[in-house]
């Protein structure tokens, strides 16, 4: 019994050294969350300030004002601004986890030189900046009538995010045993009914990792939103706020602040509720 107490203390002696010698990470830690935080505060600072608030950035308003929120409810512009980017959120996150985990089965199940080949391909299209291929892109949504439409963007951000969803999956579903698809097999099940009872409930945390990851895109998205929805009834979350910055009476910085701490709070809540499985599959997901 002593040897084991001795044992114990000689091991907490060492854990605690250990956390002594590791104070710079907790620091390092610290001022990374600060400098986080730091465009947080002055944007929920800047919400209750008026236009002719002359406080600095970091100071308090020289006078609260919760107008700047009261005349955008009463407006209902960001309702309806909300309801676009929820449809257009939603619709995306939903087709690239159906398209994305469906391509990457086969892909990560089967090695060969074209499975390679498409992977490649899929890693090549992640490195194109969206914004090059402005120009080609709406001009094909023109062509097949898709601008000034949910699906026209919906099927730009699906295009452009896909890739990505496809590699995570692939990651995921390659850690997972093979020998659950061959017992599976062998106990009568065909290729389908292995990927829908077998291996698509294990894909739970990397569901949620490409939920949060590019639903927050899709929620975000400005550019292509800007060119392909111009009615006003079609704006989104980002595209009202920039409203703010062109009205005739000029910039209300008091008024966008206010919109975009209020288009913060759905994204937030939702990875309040998905933020175990989002670290978890972000950890799963990793390349081996």
């Amino acid at each position: 019994m002593k040897a084991k107490e001795r044992e114990t203390k000689e091991l907490q002696h060492y854990y605690a050294g250990q956390k002594k010698g590791y104070w710079w990470k907790y620091l390092l830690a610290a001022l990374i969350v600060f400098v986080y935080l730091i465009p947080l505060y002055v944007l929920v600072l800047q919400s209750f300030k008026g236009i002719s608030d002359a406080s600095s950035a970091l100071g308090l308003p020289e006078v609260f004002l919760v107008e700047n929120y009261t005349d955008i409810l009463k407006d209902g512009s960001i309702f309806r601004a909300f309801k676009n980017s929820a449809i257009v959120t939603v619709f995306t996150v939903i087709l690239e986890i159906v398209f994305g985990c469906m391509a990457a089965y086969p892909l990560s199940r089967n090695e060969s030189k074209l499975n390679n080949f498409v992977r490649n391909i899929f890693l090549g299209v992640m490195m194109i900046p969206p914004l090059t291929i402005l120009v080609g892109v709406y001009t094909f949504l023109v062509g097949i009538k898709a601008s000034n439409t949910y699906w026209g963007l919906i099927l730009t951000l699906v295009a452009f995010g896909l890739p990505m969803a496809v590699y995570m999956f692939t990651n995921f579903i390659s850690s997972i045993p093979r020998a659950l698809d061959e017992a599976s097999i062998i106990d009568g099940a065909n290729i389908l009914q292995t990927f829908f009872y077998i291996i698509l409930p294990q894909l739970k945390p990397i569901v949620a990792t490409v939920t949060i990851l590019h639903g927050v895109s899709a929620w975000n998205e400005y550019a292509y939103s800007m060119y392909i929805l111009q009615k006003p009834e079609l704006l989104t979350v980002t595209l009202t706020i920039k409203k703010f910055f062109s009205s005739s009476s000029g910039n209300n910085y008091g008024g966008a602040a206010a919109a975009a701490v209020l288009a913060i709070l759905p994204i937030t809540i939702i990875y309040l509720f998905l933020q175990d499985a989002f670290v978890q599959g972000q950890v799963d997901s990793a390349v081996k």
